[in-house]
C-alpha cells in the first residue's frame, strides 16, 4: 500500500484537490521525532508522527485515508473504465492511473526531493502515460 499516493489520488477523484503535508521536527538528531499534520481543502484532516519523516508521513496519510472511509465520502473505485471526475481541465481523472503515477514519482524521487517536486514529476508522469494512451485532451 502507498498511503500517501493512495491519499492524494482519493482527494484528487473526489474533487478536493492534492492535499499538503507539514512536517515540524522535534528533538535533538539521536531521537528526533516528527509530527505531520495532513491539510486538504483549508483544514487538518490528520495527525501523525514518526522516528522519520516518511514514516509520519506515511502514517499520517493511513489516518486521513480511514477517515475518509469512515465519513460519507464515496470510495473510489480500484480500476474505473472511464474518467471518474471530468474537471474544466482537459485531461481527464482515472484514479488508478493518477496513484500509479504518484507511486513511481515517489519511487524515483530524490530521498531530499519535496512534495512539490513529487507532485510535478506525477502529474507530468501522468499526462504522458495518459498521451501514450491516446486520452489526452487533442484525443
Amino acid at each position: 500500500m502507498n498511503a500517501k499516493g493512495d491519499l492524494i489520488a482519493r482527494l484528487v477523484s473526489l474533487g478536493l484537490g492534492t492535499p499538503t503535508f507539514e512536517a515540524e521536527a522535534h528533538g535533538p538528531a539521536h531521537e528526533r521525532t516528527f509530527h505531520v499534520k495532513v491539510w486538504s481543502s483549508g483544514q487538518v484532516i490528520a495527525t501523525a508522527e514518526g522516528r522519520t519523516k516518511k514514516d509520519a508521513e506515511r502514517l499520517a496519510a493511513e489516518l486521513a485515508l480511514r477517515e475518509l472511509d469512515g465519513s460519507d465520502a464515496p470510495p473510489v473505485p480500484a480500476a474505473p473504465a472511464t474518467p471518474i471526475a471530468q474537471q474544466s481541465e482537459p485531461w481527464p481523472i482515472y484514479a488508478q492511473v493518477l496513484a500509479e503515477a504518484v507511486e513511481a514519482a515517489m519511487e524515483f524521487a530524490r530521498e531530499d526531493a519535496t512534495l512539490d517536486e513529487v507532485r510535478r514529476d506525477a502529474g507530468r508522469f501522468y499526462r504522458e502515460l495518459l498521451a501514450d494512451l491516446g486520452h489526452g485532451p487533442d484525443a
